[in-house]
């Protein structure tokens, strides 16, 4: 494999791309006037080159019709969770979505009912509250405890919240938008308190593979197999990749009776994997893709040095320390402005796009989310900029 060049500049506007063509309508910031889009979690950066290939191949053939002969994608999926994580699944155990948020949808409806309560840790995803409030769910959030080098769970103060209507919890593992990757203690935790309240666990651990040096995500299936008959584990290919169009992923169920629920909600749904996915996951879940991985994640690991380093230089700023993904979760508390201050100032003074933290729930109010999966070259103009629109602070 060559050397991926995650420095080359690739111009989106005007691709139909969210991330930069929806990114004026949203925040008032457009790309096509220099602009930076720092907020949807996908990457400026092209997939391996494998991928593409594959693309190029199942175009070249000219015909589109119903996917079938499904074993070599499954057979990906199996070899990169038994080769990057150390997990040994078997393919009969994978059934697939239009992606991860569709994926917690469809665990809603397979587990759940309307008006039963569905738990999520606070801050945390924001298409995880969207889903359980139109699925007419009660949402239950779970405040997650502030130390200084991350998020912790709370558990003594959680387990006076819950009312006994609660049905279901998501875990965020690694931790979006804080970065966190949970602990072996912090997991089995996890699973003792879902066992205890007979909740049913759906694990997203969509951003699995970008995880730093010096730390290591674990599948909670594997480190806690005993759990397996409330376990329902989510991954994709998809944020890994930089190929979130493709609407794929995995979900892994070892449990019979859990499976056959979930797959009733597919059928119920309509829902079948399209062929250019199941090619590009196919692609990607290859030795290629594990190198360009590895350079992918060196690369952001110094993407992630110069932006902390720029943004905690600003007086009353700080960047929550990210042991895995691509986004930066900064304090603004510190500045003693409001809200609407600190954000226009990096909106409207910086020119920079960054998810607003009230979407994350409880405790992302003094928060704004940054995306550094962009060249180098934006991440130094993006500290740069906010560096001179808090220059009074200096």
């Amino acid at each position: 494999m060559s050397n991926p060049d995650f420095d080359q500049k690739i111009d989106r506007v005007g691709t139909r791309c969210a991330k930069w063509d929806d990114m004026e309508a949203a925040y008032g910031v457009s790309g096509a006037d220099g602009g930076l889009a720092m907020w949807i979690a996908d990457m400026d950066f092209r997939p391996p080159a494998a991928v593409q290939r594959a693309v190029e191949a199942t175009a070249a053939h000219g015909i589109y019709g119903y996917p079938g002969a499904h074993q070599p994608y499954l057979d990906a999926i199996q070899w990169w969770m038994k080769n990057r994580h150390g997990w040994d699944i078997e393919t009969g155990w994978i059934l697939t979505t239009a992606g991860l948020v569709n994926a917690v949808a469809m665990a809603l409806n397979a587990y759940t009912k309307q008006g039963d309560g569905v738990i999520v840790m606070s801050p945390v995803y924001h298409a995880f509250g969207r889903v359980i409030r139109a699925g007419g769910r009660e949402l239950v959030e779970l405040p997650l405890a502030q130390q200084d080098d991350g998020y912790v769970m709370d558990w003594s103060r959680w387990e006076m919240m819950l009312t006994g209507n609660e049905r279901l919890m998501i875990l965020c593992s690694p931790h979006n938008p804080g970065g966190r990757v949970w602990t072996e203690e912090e997991l089995r935790q996890v699973a003792d308190f879902c066992t205890r309240h007979d909740l049913i666990l759906v694990s997203d651990d969509i951003h699995c593979d970008l995880v730093y040096p010096g730390h290591k995500h674990h599948m909670i299936a594997d480190l806690v197999p005993d759990i397996s008959d409330r376990l329902v584990t989510l991954t994709a290919a998809t944020k890994t990749f930089n190929i979130a169009g493709a609407h794929i992923g995995n979900v892994i169920i070892a449990n019979d009776d859990l499976r056959q629920r979930f797959k009733g909600a597919l059928m119920a749904a309509a829902i079948s994997p399209g062929l250019f996915g199941m090619d590009m996951v196919t692609a990607a879940y290859s030795p290629e893709g594990a190198e360009w991985v590895d350079a992918l994640m060196a690369y952001l690991d110094e993407n992630r040095r110069l932006f902390d380093d720029g943004i905690n230089a600003i007086p009353g700023l700080r960047s929550m320390p990210l042991q895995a993904t691509y986004l930066s979760w900064v304090d603004f508390s510190g500045t003693g402005m409001s809200r609407a201050e600190f954000t226009a100032r990096v909106e409207q003074g910086a020119r920079i796009a960054a998810n607003h933290g009230p979407t994350f729930g409880q405790g992302g109010n003094d928060f704004l989310r940054f995306n550094i999966a962009t060249p180098r070259s934006n991440v130094v103009e993006a500290v740069t900029r906010l560096q001179a629109a808090f220059a009074d602070l200096q």
